[in-house]
């Protein structure tokens, strides 16, 4: 510095200067401060080769569709609230799930010795044999989470307190009752033997295990055709099947690593069905299905404790302020919410069909609520090649040019619709609650900026969404179904609307998507777009665990009672000169945090709910279902450590973590 003249000190410090301002700058950026709603977009790698773009990324808006306006047109504010920090709860809720995200993800085995370490401790036995050989196939499909198949192992883990042979003859013959709503899948010497009382869950289930099916030992797979699922097993009796396996783990040094051989049990050509034991179905359709699944709840629940209270059953799974779900799992466990949404969820009230059981017996389903047992597998309707559900990018519009409301499109369906009942029903509901004559005089909770403390909310009771509603939702049903004794009483209460496709529902920027007759298959389409999934639900399927709610998608309360308070987060509402008005609530715009929701969804989707992935934790699913039917389940198993895939690993390393 001391052979600089006095100018040259003055543009050094100057430059210097300068490059503190644009650090600060980013810092602030990256804070959580509002300055982030004003990003235009964050730019992926390789996006700018066209190379390397993904279907949809290309594709240009339809030059007719009306544009919402930008950030700062609707604040002219801007530039004061970039100063604020905003404390709005939904930035914990999505601070605390990138936590436990990069935890989840962080925790991934990168080798097969790491896999089956991490095997034997969690679940403490030896993997299944041909362990190895479904590890390679997961690799070779490019699996993201090679550990993450724990729906697999709750779901089996009862029948570790069942005779094999029981649950060999079982699913076996259960198909053999065309009425009872079961397909059979037989698969002999590595092929598919035949299909039984089969539909086309079967005949997809048949192309889903195509790939790998020479792999796999004897078996029978007892298929559910129905939509609802099925087993509903007393809390007391599940307990002693646990309390069995857990005493029969044992991780033996030199396991056999094949299959048993001669098993009896098996469905035969021309079997008669003689001795086949009862499965014990009885129907319940349109009976309160709270009172057969409370006695699958601990004693303790909410469900079966006549001291709990609502209050006390919400803190478990959403936050006081807004409303909002801070525990997605919980959300949809009966046990917990099942007293408030009894009446509320046409499942619960109005099923077409419950054909169920309260025996533990192997039957694989879709889908189950938190109570059942029936086994999940990927559901086919995410398999098949169906344009209803398939993700198709033609009107993926990039975020700033989709519309700023939210789309939703479907039937009737839910249960079976009556003059007397439909406005109970959770479609129905959700249909009604975004209508803004409906709403014309009702008045909901959102949440509002405190104008003595910039950037923190308070719960406003007392908003009339009808002219919100109005503006920003566009939801209806396009045609009456599963009504009695007709749809005719639906004449004077809708105007039905137009079908809308999958593609074109993804011009909107938020996606709701609610239970049908039980789950909905339009879900994955919904998170490979670049629009936000709303999801409400009271079922569970196989992808769970993998995904996190406020990272890759907004959960939502089966009531809806938070619905306004969600799109007005993303969306805002009035004008920070009229915060603090009575009737006049203001919610700043979180159009950054919108933006990154959808794309961390589309990334994660595209990541792990691949076709691919299906075939993978459906593989492994058949792996260790074949364990459990095998009469030396107890002693066969992969005993050895894994190390001799070292080279394969290091050939082939693991892909990139944090999606």
């Amino acid at each position: 510095m001391a052979g600089f003249d006095r100018a040259r000190r003055r543009i050094f410090m100057l430059l210097i200067l300068i490059g503190l301002v644009v650090l600060f700058t980013n810092l602030s950026m990256l804070s959580g401060t509002d300055l982030k709603a004003k990003i235009e977009d964050i730019k992926l790698p390789n996006l700018g080769n066209p190379q390397h773009q993904s279907p949809g990324q290309t594709t240009r808006p339809d030059p007719n569709l009306p544009k919402g306006p930008a950030w700062n047109q609707d604040n002219p504010n801007a530039d004061t609230l970039a100063d604020i920090n905003d404390k709005h709860p939904i930035v914990d809720l999505m601070r605390r799930a990138d936590k436990l995200f990069t935890e989840y993800d962080d925790s991934r085995s990168t080798t097969f010795k790491q896999t089956v370490a991490k095997y034997k401790r969690q679940y403490g036995r030896n993997p299944p044999p041909g362990f190895r050989d479904w590890y390679r196939f997961a690799r070779d499909k490019g699996v993201h989470n090679v550990d993450d198949f724990q729906q697999i192992m709750d779901d089996l883990r009862p029948f570790w307190g069942i005779e094999p042979s029981l649950i060999r003859s079982l699913a076996a013959h259960m198909s053999a009752d065309e009425g009872a709503g079961v397909s059979g899948i037989h698969i002999r010497k590595g092929k598919i033997w035949k299909l039984t009382n089969a539909n086309w869950r079967a005949e997809t289930f048949q192309k889903m295990i195509a790939s790998f099916v020479s792999k796999l030992p004897d078996m029978d797979i007892a298929l559910n055709r129905l939509d609802q699922p099925r087993l509903v097993v007393p809390w007391n009796d599940m307990q002693a099947l646990l309390a069995k396996e857990l005493g029969s783990r044992r991780i033996l040094p030199q396991a056999p690593a094949e299959w048993s051989r001669n098993m009896t049990g098996f469905l035969k050509e021309n079997d008669s069905h003689e001795n086949a034991p009862d499965p014990k179905w009885f129907n319940a359709p349109g009976e309160q299905y709270m009172k057969i699944a409370k006695d699958a709840c601990p004693p303790e629940s909410h469900a079966r404790d006549n001291t709990s209270t609502s209050s006390s059953a919400e803190a478990l799974y959403k936050i006081p302020e807004g409303g909002f779900i801070s525990n997605f799992n919980r959300s949809s466990d009966l046990c917990t919410v099942g007293p408030e949404i009894e009446s509320k969820h046409g499942f619960l009230f109005a099923s077409s069909t419950v054909t169920a059981s309260k025996s533990l017996v192997p039957i694989f389903g879709e889908c189950k609520v938190n109570v059942n047992n029936d086994i999940l597998f990927p559901a086919n309707m995410y398999y098949a090649n169906d344009d209803r559900y398939e993700y198709d990018p033609t009107y993926d519009y990039a975020w700033d040019d989709k519309l700023d409301s939210v789309i939703w499109r479907g039937v009737t369906s839910g249960g079976t619709n009556t003059a007397e009942n439909w406005k109970d029903m959770h479609r129905q509901r959700f249909v009604l609650i975004t209508n803004s004559t409906v709403m014309a005089d009702k008045e909901v909770r959102i949440m509002s900026q405190n104008p003595r403390n910039p950037g923190s909310y308070d719960n406003f009771d007392h908003f009339n969404p009808s002219k919100f509603a109005k503006d920003h939702t566009d939801v209806g049903f396009t045609e009456g179904f599963a009504c009695v004794p007709d749809c005719s009483f639906y004449d004077d209460v809708w105007t039905y609307k137009n079908k809308t496709s999958l593609s074109q529902q993804f011009q909107s920027k938020f996606l709701v998507d609610v239970d049908g007759h039980s789950f909905s298959g339009r879900w994955h389409a919904f998170l490979k777009s670049k629009s936000l999934g709303i999801k409400s639900t009271i079922f569970r399927e196989w992808h769970d665990s993998r995904l996190f709610a406020w990272r890759h998608f907004v959960p939502m309360d089966n009531r809806y009672d938070e619905l306004y308070s969600i799109l007005t987060y993303f969306i805002g509402l009035g004008s920070p000169t009229n915060a603090g008005s009575a009737a006049d609530p203001y919610v700043q715009r979180h159009e950054f945090e919108g933006r990154k929701l959808a794309r961390q969804g589309k990334e994660w989707a595209n990541k792990v709910l691949r076709k691919e992935d299906l075939e993978i934790y459906t593989y492994r699913l058949l792996l260790e279902y074949a364990r459990i039917i095998d009469d030396n389940r107890d002693r066969i198993g992969y005993s050895d450590d894994g190390s001799e895939l070292d080279k394969y690993d290091s050939k082939h390393p693991i892909s990139g973590a944090h999606g």
